[in-house]
């Protein structure tokens, strides 16, 4: 009845706005959506009063769907979830189910893994990071250096797996191939080149007038507004709160490699923008070292192909490019699929604040700030 009563209540605001006030819808067909995102904005000429999210354009039911096939068959599933960085889907779930299986992961996969993980955070954050130049419709050339880097790392993993963005590499024990004989040179020289043109798109944007102007003390999210709305990822990070899952919860080896958790000073969208271009530092700096440390030996457990894990549940978290992914997985022991698979997914949460950090704005810095949240709709529809 509640929910009945807010929808109501928002459908007859959308037909009759306050005096002076008009309805806006942006969106789902928008290109400063990020996706399949309508945002209705209730505006007093050019000021935000409100702004509510619809979403669901892209719900596809993967958490029903997983429950209809068996674990292995769930994997290629969980590739459309966040679809600018599949690696980390993989993880969150075959950690999941490994332990529910106990298996013991051979210590090669494990450095794959990072190894894959970190490109996939770096090709995500390079994307963010065009994404949100052409956002603020001042740098369109940003977006194009970006993905030109972007497009080395697809190279890399197309080299693993055979995909550009669909990888499905990720197995229960480790990983789906062994990287190619030239993989660890061919590495290092994408990071020789990335390396430097970081500096580069830090100079282009975070010297622009124009770009701190539209960024400067825009979408302020206090830290502790951070904590108690649930805030994750590079947003809450940019607001200054020193927490990633790779840290206070360490899984895989991320222990054996010394970096650093990035932060941002004053929690506005330049901070949250800082924060995507610094972790792109510190990616290339654990993949360098994960490289050279590389061991031999075997990339796969031996696991069966069929599963039927023990009756139990768990609770897998990773740090994903968007922040803390998890997923809460259910096994009845007695048949092939899971019995329930639930997603949290840090896209949703991150959007969540949107009617937080909007209120009061002109409706040109309600794109910044929506592009500082860096939502992908594949993953918060599912």
């Amino acid at each position: 009845m509640i929910q009945e009563d807010s929808d109501r209540k928002l459908a007859r605001n959308a037909i009759f706005p306050a005096e002076g006030r008009m309805i806006l819808n942006i969106g789902p067909q928008h290109p400063s959506t990020h996706g399949v995102l309508r945002m209705q904005v209730e505006l007093e000429g050019e000021r935000v009063i409100n702004v509510t999210p619809i979403i669901g354009y892209l719900h596809r039911g993967f958490e029903k769907i997983a429950e209809n096939r068996s674990y292995m068959q769930v994997i290629p599933l969980t590739d459309r979830l966040d679809y600018l960085s599949s690696m980390a889907n993989n993880m969150v779930y075959v950690r999941a189910v490994e332990e529910l299986l106990g298996v013991q992961i051979p210590e090669r996969a494990e450095y794959i893994r990072v190894i894959v993980l970190e490109l996939q955070r770096l090709a995500s954050h390079l994307a963010a990071v065009g994404f949100y130049g052409n956002d603020l419709g001042l740098a369109f050339t940003a977006m194009m250096y970006t993905f030109r880097e972007r497009e080395l790392i697809l190279d890399l993993f197309e080299s693993i797996c055979g995909a550009r963005l669909t990888y499905n590499y990720l197995r229960f024990g480790g990983v789906r191939e062994d990287p190619p004989g030239n993989f660890k040179e061919k590495a290092k020289e994408v990071l020789a080149q990335i390396k430097p043109k970081i500096d580069e798109y830090e100079r282009f944007l975070s010297e622009d007038e124009i770009f701190l102007m539209r960024t400067k003390g825009i979408g302020i999210l206090k830290p502790e507004d951070a904590i108690n709305m649930g805030a994750a990822g590079p947003v809450l990070r940019g607001s200054g709160v020193k927490t990633d899952t790779r840290v206070t919860d360490p899984y895989t080896i991320y222990d054996k490699f010394d970096w650093e958790v990035v932060t941002g000073k004053d929690g506005d969208c330049f901070s949250r923008y800082a924060v995507w271009i610094n972790e792109m530092r510190q990616s290339i700096r654990i993949v360098e070292q994960a490289l050279d440390a590389l061991p031999e030996g075997p990339y796969l457990a031996k696991v069966p192909r069929l599963l039927k894990p023990p009756a139990g549940e768990v609770y897998s978290r990773i740090e994903s490019p968007r922040g803390e992914l998890c997923m809460h997985l259910v096994s009845d022991g007695a048949t092939t699929n899971p019995y329930r698979l639930k997603i949290r997914s840090p896209a949703f949460c991150n959007l969540s604040l949107l009617p937080h950090l909007a209120k009061n704005v002109l409706i040109a810095d309600l794109i910044a700030i929506l592009g500082s949240l860096d939502p992908v709709f594949g993953e918060i529809d599912r």
